[in-house]
């Protein structure tokens, strides 16, 4: 029963994405599934955070900032002026950074006394701070003074850009373990504290630091690992095809780009959907699970809880940096101002909490049904409005204030969808066995 019910719930997402391609436009359904195959992505990964785990992240926006800016630096052209003016500077800069950390560790953990410790670890940050800034500064100045209109970056690698789709996870778990190790040891609300904090200051840099991406001028026309439109339209097999079926080579070249990204992102959501069952059902997930029960049992029975809450905190936002370079590469595009905690935090959390912490399946059909709502709600309040209020004047005050209400029925329909979730179903429309 459990499973014919499950089947039905995915069943009926295909129906909406089928309906709104026949109401709308197929184009309008395509985005909406390749978007809901992204966000599927990330539910999977806060899943096995709190699901798993009872991990608490709230700044899952920060690591899929950081697979988005994985896109750019793995497929954009180097600037080679850029590098000459200042790019070794940069890079011997940061390691000096590093450097200036490792020696205040190393203080920390030679020197007992305290007195001692405090003045050593003092003098070598406030010294290594002005050093550091005395090398980068000059450097990024030069850097963001070549040709700041159209780059004023280091630019990338020049590589295949769906090879930023694992280096993006690979960010997004580096920036995880260093959370991890100076969080994952206290309680759970630290944590939240935490990563909401490490978030906001990775979308900062992102926002302040143009040598590195560019900052709110924004990085555009990124490398695809799908044909281009216009190359499509160009073809003369290809028209002949579109031709034979009924469509105008636009229409067909913007579906066939949208099909094979939806491809990609199936292959990928499938192969980490595969992943995270096999290792639910693994005495690994057992343990985690149990852990998640109960930490102090789990830790009387010798297992070390801390460890094992860094491993699946770092597996989780590794997968939510994967997700952030898949998006980045839909858009063909990197916006650090596009990046807000309602749409890349609260909204996954409620595609967890509604499809089912702790069931993968879950987490999947929450990522579906919650963006399908998030987009389709407002046009549908839209035309609701405009039919309740056909018989009323332009410009009455009613219509009017009806009409701009509109804007807010994502937030008032994600609230509404939570609660009576949360009421009739709290384990999730598919929970946890």
């Amino acid at each position: 029963m459990d499973q014919t019910r499950n089947i039905l719930y995915f069943v009926g997402i295909a129906a909406l994405i089928i309906i709104t391609g026949m109401v709308q436009s197929w184009n309008s359904a395509l985005l909406i599934l390749n978007m809901g195959l992204i966000s599927a992505v990330m539910a999977l990964g806060v899943n096995l955070q709190w699901g798993f785990a009872g991990l608490f992240n709230v700044g899952v926006m920060g690591f899929v900032a950081l697979g988005g800016l994985a896109a750019v630096l793995v497929s954009t052209d180097p600037v080679s002026e850029a590098w000459n003016a200042g790019g070794l500077r940069i890079l011997f800069a940061l390691a000096v950074g590093v450097g200036i950390i490792g020696a205040t560790i190393i203080a920390y953990r030679r020197i007992t006394a305290t007195r001692p410790r405090v003045i050593a670890m003092v003098t070598i940050l406030g010294l290594g701070f002005f050093a550091y800034r005395a090398l980068l500064d000059p450097a990024v100045e030069a850097v963001e003074a070549v040709n700041p209109a159209l780059q004023g970056n280091l630019g990338g690698l020049d590589l295949p850009i769906i090879l930023a789709w694992p280096v993006g996870g690979l960010f997004a778990a580096g920036a995880a373990w260093i959370i991890g190790k100076a969080a994952l040891g206290l309680r759970s609300d630290y944590l939240a504290i935490a990563t909401l904090g490490i978030s906001e200051i990775i979308i900062a840099i992102l926002k302040n630091e143009d040598w590195l991406a560019r900052g709110v001028k924004n990085v555009i026309g990124l490398d695809r690992p799908v044909p281009k439109e216009i190359d499509l339209q160009e073809s003369a097999e290809f028209i002949e095809r579109a031709s034979g079926l009924g469509l105008d080579p636009v229409t067909a070249s913007a579906l066939f780009v949208k099909l094979n990204y939806a491809l990609l992102f199936s292959v990928v959501l499938i192969i980490l959907l595969i992943m995270a069952q096999l290792s639910l059902k693994s005495p690994w997930g057992r343990m985690m699970r149990a852990i998640r029960d109960n930490e102090t049992a789990a830790a009387a029975m010798g297992k070390n809880v801390t460890n094992r809450h860094l491993q699946i905190f770092i597996l989780g936002s590794a997968i939510c940096g994967i997700a952030g370079a898949m998006m980045t590469t839909l858009d063909g595009q990197l916006t650090p101002g596009s990046y807000q905690p309602l749409r890349f935090t609260f909204l996954i959390w409620v595609m967890v909490i509604v499809g089912g912490s702790g069931n993968n399946f879950g987490a999947v059909l929450g990522g579906f049904l919650i963006w399908f709502l998030w987009v389709q709600v407002e046009p549908m309040s839209q035309y609701l409005v405009t039919l309740l209020t056909a018989g009323m004047a332009e410009d009455n005050a009613v219509r009017l204030h009806m009409m701009e209400s509109v804007a807010y029925m994502r937030l008032l329909t994600m609230g509404l969808v939570l609660l009576l979730v949360l009421r009739f179903s709290p384990r999730g429309l598919i929970p946890e066995k």
